[in-house]
């Protein structure tokens, strides 16, 4: 992991996804990582090139990993990924 991206921060942007934001994990384990079934998910972690999520698919946990679309280069840069990243999934839903 790099700088960037230390435990503590990947720790703190994981808390408050499952926390405060558990239905965009839910449409980025559907939407970006390939389970359009799950019906649940959490954030375990973040790093510069993309998050670890499980999913719960069908009554079981399923490893998600979500790539992104370029390397990222601080928390703030990944506070507006994932933002971006909810909002076109949210399109894709529809």
């Amino acid at each position: 992991m790099s700088d960037q991206f230390s435990t503590e921060i990947s720790d703190r942007i994981c808390t408050h996804m499952n926390e405060d934001h558990a239905n965009a994990v839910v449409l980025y384990a559907q939407i970006f990582g390939g389970q359009p079934d799950a019906e649940s998910a959490q954030m375990l972690a973040i790093d510069a090139n993309g998050m670890d999520l499980t999913a719960q698919v069908n009554g079981e946990i399923l490893p998600v990993r979500v790539k992104f679309d370029r390397t990222l280069k601080d928390a703030e840069d990944a506070h507006h990924t994932l933002i971006n990243m909810v909002k076109q999934a949210r399109q894709a839903a529809k």
